[in-house]
């Protein structure tokens, strides 16, 4: 059974789960060029329709940071399509449209065309902060930053922790920059006052600062992944890494935001995460768990951090509020704020209902072959290994795959999905997401799919689903053809076009396969997640066609999910 997981590992390729935590932010647009910063992600539609109804928004430009480019001295980098570092979209040019779609941590020049001021709201996905310094000096970024335009921190206050060296804040003579409207001048982007200038949280703004660094504020985040705390159908405890950087004591506030509705195309959501704060309690030796407080209300869950300090916050979330029904999503974003009224984060949290339903890869190892000579053994000199890709969806049909593909579906809003067909998947040169390719060659070459003879099925402990898979007596995979074989070719001495009958030089094979699975490993071994992330157990095969007697064989299989995605596209060309 460990081959199997060694093995197993080499085609973990992961499929983003669903994630979705929706919230809109409204950007004010002078007249002219304007540069946003745009914390969370909307690359779930494309910046023709994202602007649709924004007409007098003509050119949208994103900001990709080079570390090769040459470092600006009095003024920052002048955009140009030439350029490695920009990449554009404009209305009215075809041919300008290389930017598609609008992706998180990103800095954006927007030119308003309009003759007056406007604004445009944009629904995004939340996305942890995230920030990449350059030793060019060329950085166009934005921030986190808390509260209003009355009460946003000053620059030189928000940067106060910043390390350089062996130093701390900016260094004297950084020069920053905004954008102001107007176009593109000596004065656009105009040069602020770092000790006076407010830190508008919408906003990109040039630093010239030679440094390496991923400073998004004083405090810094270390999260399980870009997506946030994604509990998924299987994970019961997360953490987040809170450390202080500043030279002052902060309480951190942390509360749970609601997710607004998701667009069209994207997963309908269900409800909020049932979100727990877990706290170790040594005289019972376990978590503690009450639940995140909804942002606003009381009391208030407060985490204090001393100058300096690190501290982890668990998280949990109580499954027993979620439905049954696999299908169904959870989202919400938590919210975190700091005493000193610098940063206001946003971290996305997702869950689902622990169900098995989604996309499966594995490995069955066949040790025991039933041998029809009297008086043989059975054990194998060694496993022989058959790779498996199955499928589960939210009704219980279980579904043997010969290949997937994974990536932005073609319908409607590009929404991540899986389908039988690559036609189905939008290629890397139109989509933010690289399509993958799973493929399962042992499958009849005619069969993209072979549904469980029973249904609904069961991937849990204690059940068992069977496939019957049909080789017809053609099947290029069938053990009796072989094309260059005068004997098994299924064609005449004289190579007549017209192909021979089943039973003449090849049998059709019926293979019945039985997955067994168990609540433990069948070889008694110690596998992480057994039950959960990884599923398994007994496996026998009763073959018809390959010999006048039925033969029998069996050995062992595990599995690991590779996208809980439950709906899968089986459109075929």
């Amino acid at each position: 059974m460990k081959r199997t997981y060694l093995i197993l590992s080499a085609f973990l390729l992961a499929i983003c789960p669903l994630e979705a935590q929706w919230y809109s932010k409204t950007y004010s647009l002078a007249a002219g060029w304007n540069g946003i910063w745009l914390q969370g992600d909307a690359s779930y539609t494309t910046v023709a329709d994202l602007f649709a109804s924004n007409t007098n928004i003509t050119e949208v430009w994103r900001w990709n940071p080079n570390p090769a480019q040459v470092q600006f001295s009095d003024t920052p980098s002048t955009p140009t399509t030439k350029s490695e570092e920009w990449t554009v979209w404009k209305r009215n040019d075809s041919t300008e449209q290389v930017l598609q779609r609008m992706v998180a941590n990103s800095a954006y020049l927007i030119n308003n065309s309009g003759a007056s001021a406007s604004s445009v709201t944009i629904k995004q996905q939340a996305r942890s902060p995230l920030n990449t310094w350059l030793i060019s000096g060329s950085n166009f970024m934005g921030f986190p930053s808390a509260g209003t335009s009355s009460s946003w921190p000053v620059l030189s206050n928000y940067f106060a922790s910043f390390i350089n060296g062996s130093n701390t804040g900016l260094p004297s003579g950084t020069k920053i920059y905004k954008y102001v409207g107007g176009a593109l001048s000596s004065s656009n982007p105009l040069q602020v006052v770092n000790n006076t200038e407010r830190l508008d949280p919408d906003k990109a703004y040039w630093i010239n600062l030679a440094t390496v660094s991923s400073f998004t504020g004083a405090i810094e985040y270390e999260v399980p992944g870009s997506g946030g705390l994604l509990f998924g159908r299987t994970a019961s405890a997360l953490t987040v890494g809170v450390t202080n950087r500043s030279t002052s004591s902060v309480t951190l506030t942390i509360s749970l935001d609601a997710s607004e509705a998701a667009p069209t195309g994207q997963a309908t959501i269900r409800g909020a995460v049932p979100l727990t704060k877990r706290v170790f309690n040594s005289t019972t030796n376990s978590y503690d768990e009450t639940s995140v407080p909804a942002t606003g209300s009381s009391p208030t869950y407060t985490v204090t951090l001393a100058a300096g300090g690190r501290a982890n916050l668990d998280f949990g979330v109580n499954r027993s509020s979620l439905s049954t029904t696999s299908s169904d999503f959870y989202a919400s974003i938590l919210r975190i704020k700091d005493s000193a009224g610098l940063t206001d984060v946003r971290l996305p949290v997702s869950a689902q209902p622990a169900t098995a339903a989604g996309l499966w890869i594995g490995q069955v190892n066949v040790s025991q072959v039933v041998s029809t000579q009297q008086g043989s053994g059975s054990n194998t000199s060694r496993a022989f290994p058959l790779y498996i890709l199955m499928h589960l969806d939210t009704a219980g049909n279980a579904r043997l795959l010969r290949q997937a593909f994974s990536g932005r579906l073609v319908t409607t809003s590009n929404p991540l999905g899986l389908a039988v067909s690559e036609a189905r998947v939008l290629g890397g040169a139109v989509s933010d997401v690289k399509p993958m390719r799973f493929y399962m060659p042992m499958m009849p070459e005619g069969s993209p799919t072979i549904l469980a003879s029973a249904t609904p099925a069961s991937f849990s402990s204690g059940s068992s689903v069977l496939w019957n898979i049909t080789h017809d007596y053609r099947d290029p995979v069938n053990p009796f053809v072989h094309t260059y074989h005068p004997d098994h070719d299924n064609l005449d001495a004289r190579f007549t076009t017209t192909p021979l009958g089943a039973g003449k030089e090849s049998y059709t094979v019926v293979r019945a396969c039985t997955f067994s699975f168990t609540s433990t490993p069948p070889d008694n071994s110690k596998v992480a997640g057994w039950g959960t992330t990884v599923l398994g157990g007994n496996y026998s095969e009763t073959l018809t066609g390959l010999n006048k007697v039925p033969l029998s064989v069996s050995g062992t299989f595990a599995m690991r999910r590779i996208s809980e995605i439950a709906d899968i596209d089986l459109t075929t060309p």
